[in-house]
């Protein structure tokens, strides 16, 4: 199968580092012309720099705004009024017992994990339904399905996305618009190996040797038994971008290795 996405505009949320950055840079390499979204100029141009190596494309593009903000969403909106391929990637976690997780968290998770992807699905999904074609992604996790009692308030607000997609992909149903939510597990990234390696360094393991423990303790059903890399998690995105998956909408399609307990 040769996935191509020459002519196509993709925009990705929170794609300086980790799954962000992989998908847009395998965006790039199908031939989509991508416009990347972070908050930090510097971090902006080291991740175009990489794509523009990374693909042999010039027509990267970048955009420095807050997408968790409805201030920095109407920035991406003005600097970028229309996509064929949205990928709502930005998303925050982070340990927290729940009686301390208090109301500010809450709201802050929400702004950032849930409502980012809604106010640019309102205003992308427009166009993509004039033109009759387009494609929607929300990066969700396998903690939608099976909440983590660890860090409650992200569970539920990547349960949140999940309800969000499925309503959505029914509103553009028969427009040639899909829309789909990404279900990673536990994946290398940057903040993934910062969290391994503090808490390897309470336990006296490396953050490597970390990885094995949180993987027994508390994702006991992974099949995988490893975390996945930014680039497993991104082919994943590439296809389901790709017109080769016109016929995959209002679903969770599943790159958590195996870890939820289900065979539907």
């Amino acid at each position: 199968m040769h996935i191509e996405l020459s002519g196509k505009q993709a925009l990705v949320t929170g794609s300086t580092a980790g799954i962000g950055l992989a998908i847009t840079t395998g965006l790039a390499k199908a031939g989509a012309q991508v416009t990347l979204v972070g908050r930090d100029q510097a971090k902006v141009d080291t991740a175009l720099n990489y794509i523009r190596q990374a693909s042999g494309r010039d027509d990267v593009g970048g955009i420095v705004a807050d997408a968790g903000t409805a201030v920095g969403c109407q920035t991406i909106i003005e600097s970028l009024p229309e996509t064929d391929i949205l990928v709502n990637n930005l998303g925050i976690y982070g340990g927290c017992p729940f009686f301390d997780i208090n109301d500010d968290a809450w709201e802050e998770i929400f702004q950032v994990n849930v409502m980012s992807g809604v106010r640019l699905a309102r205003h992308y999904a427009k166009g993509m339904q004039t033109r009759g074609w387009g494609r929607i992604q929300f990066i969700s996790s396998e903690s939608a399905l099976n909440i983590p009692a660890e860090m409650v308030h992200y569970g539920v607000s990547k349960a949140a996305l999940q309800g969000f997609s499925r309503g959505l992909a029914k509103v553009l149903a028969g427009s040639g618009v899909t829309v789909n939510t990404i279900l990673p597990g536990p994946t290398r990234t940057e903040g993934a190996q910062a969290m391994m390696a503090e808490m390897g360094k309470e336990r006296g393991v490396t953050a490597e040797q970390m990885e094995t423990l949180f993987l027994a303790e508390n994702r006991p059903s992974t099949l995988l038994k490893r975390f996945a890399t930014p680039e497993e998690v991104a082919n994943l995105c590439i296809y389901a971008a790709s017109p080769q998956a016109s016929a995959t909408t209002g679903a969770a399609l599943r790159v958590e290795g195996g870890i939820v307990e289900s065979i539907a």
